[in-house]
């Protein structure tokens, strides 16, 4: 009897040695603490925790990706979108990130939903669709700087989707299609604008340079010559006319 005894207390015993050795990955840490107090962050490799009067909660060091569900966001033009995106972060300070907070990836999570309502909300939808890689990086900071009391370390957020109303999508193409219109129409106008300064331009020269004139005259036949066409109308410059015009005045 005194023989089966020990051999059950020498069992306990080995049972809670055994127990009392962890093994930590590179990429985990464990905080330990003493009676319910915070005494050292362990790891990695072989660690010892007594029985009883230490407790030990393993951390993950790597990045960790976070999708983050799709939110509901009014922009500041009033129109409706939803909006996901993926956080990368991770842990930098495993004592603050298990004192400071209860759940540190839950607590980040819906800091992000928060945050990436708030800061979309401040922008018009045409932000939104072209200058993600300036909304990432103001999201991330405000991430970052939130949570750097925890101990959690955002190293990036990418807005992944923005999904518009059918609606909103038909509008958005009927403006694009009228701004098109405008810069066309524009472009056109600018067009007639400096021909006519040409034109202008060319007008004022000829008038100093009567001989100009007639250069162009001689032009103008040699390229209506050029024509197939049986009907040839040779336009007489001015200059030729007016002589006859005043002999027959005088004769009358």
């Amino acid at each position: 009897m005194q023989f089966i005894s020990t051999s059950i207390v020498a069992l306990a015993v080995l049972l809670v040695l055994l127990s009392s050795f962890r093994i930590l990955r590179e990429y985990e840490r464990g905080v330990v603490f003493l009676l319910g107090r915070f005494w050292k962050v362990k790891g990695p490799g072989l660690v010892i925790v007594v029985p009883v009067i230490q407790t030990m909660v393993k951390v993950e060091l790597r990045t960790v990706v976070m999708d983050v569900p799709p939110q509901d966001v009014i922009s500041r033009d009033n129109v409706s979108v939803k909006v996901n995106a993926v956080v990368y972060f991770r842990v930098v300070d495993p004592q603050r990130c298990i004192i400071q907070v209860e759940d540190f990836y839950m607590a980040t999570s819906q800091l992000a939903q928060t945050t990436l309502r708030s800061v979309l909300g401040k922008h018009e939808l045409d932000e939104m669709l072209a200058e993600r890689d300036k909304l990432n990086t103001d999201i991330q900071k405000i991430l970052d700087a939130s949570t750097d009391v925890w101990g959690i370390k955002v190293t990036s957020v990418e807005i992944k989707h923005v999904d518009i109303d059918p609606t909103m999508v038909r509008a958005i193409a009927q403006q694009a299609e009228a701004e098109r219109q405008r810069r066309a129409k524009v472009i056109n106008a600018d067009g007639e604008f400096q021909a006519a300064e040409k034109l202008v331009q060319a007008a004022d020269l000829i008038s100093q340079n009567p001989q100009a004139l007639q250069l162009r005259y001689m032009q103008t036949l040699i390229s209506i010559a050029g024509e197939r066409s049986n009907t040839v109308v040779f336009p007489l410059p001015m200059d030729l006319i007016t002589p006859f015009l005043e002999m027959a005045k005088k004769m009358k």
